[in-house]
């Protein structure tokens, strides 16, 4: 099944769209989604396989959510305007559908994305490409993070504060249980419940605490195994 979603702007397209992945039976409908931004926060916590997207939208349009999505993700823009058509496969769209939909036009579409998925060779998780970069909501917009530059991450009381290698620091209002999903569990652990490190960065550790600098994070005990086992399968030495 592909797991796919419709992020549309206009109540009655959406419903229309969403109809039509219903009733396909290689589809599978995960969401349905009224504006980009909406749609940008569930992308980043759980990607899926193919995007319906309008381009015209308030705030964040579908273009430039297109350059956002994970790079296995498939969008087919759909627009009241032909005039989007180029622009839609410069960002290397998978097809361009113009409204009215037909239920036709939509099947063909999708046919269209079922072969570019099945033409895919699967890969085994050792061979997938590892994520670089995560966004995250800061406030009225949404910022990307390459994941090398993340040092820790500290939740504090209705906020998170991400801390960069650089001495920097970004505030979001994600949650650190979200944060934790979304990370690479390989590279990030929570050691504290309010702490997530990047392992990768840890270079000293003394009395059940990791050292960054003048910072000193505390390993709770609830974590302590496996954070124990985390470092000693990347190979640091205590």
């Amino acid at each position: 099944m592909i797991r796919t979603i419709v992020v549309d702007d206009e109540p009655l397209a959406r419903e229309l769209m969403g109809g039509y992945v219903r009733q396909t039976p290689f589809l599978s409908l995960e969401g349905l989604y009224a504006s980009a931004v909406e749609a940008l926060d569930r992308l980043v916590r759980d990607p899926v396989d193919l995007l319906f997207l309008d381009i015209q939208m308030p705030q964040l349009d579908g273009l430039e959510l297109s350059r956002m999505v994970d790079t296995r993700t498939r969008v087919v823009f759909t627009t009241a305007f032909e005039q989007y058509a180029l622009e839609g496969f410069r960002v290397d769209a998978l097809d361009y559908l113009l409204k009215p939909i037909s239920y036709a036009e939509f099947l063909r579409a999708a046919g269209k994305a079922q072969r570019w998925f099945e033409s895919v060779a699967p890969t085994s998780p050792e061979q997938e490409p590892q994520a670089r970069t995560i966004f995250v909501k800061t406030d009225y917009k949404m910022l990307q993070l390459r994941l090398e530059d993340i040092l820790y991450i500290e939740g504090v009381k209705d906020y998170v504060r991400i801390f960069t290698a650089d001495g920097g620091d970004v505030k979001t209002q994600m949650s650190m249980k979200s944060l934790e999903e979304t990370l690479p569990a390989d590279r990030f652990i929570r050691v504290h419940r309010s702490f997530i490190v990047n392992l990768s960065k840890i270079r000293i550790i003394e009395r059940n605490r990791i050292v960054f600098g003048k910072v000193y994070i505390p390993v709770s005990d609830s974590y302590k195994d496996r954070f124990m086992e985390a470092i000693s399968r990347t190979s640091l030495l205590l």
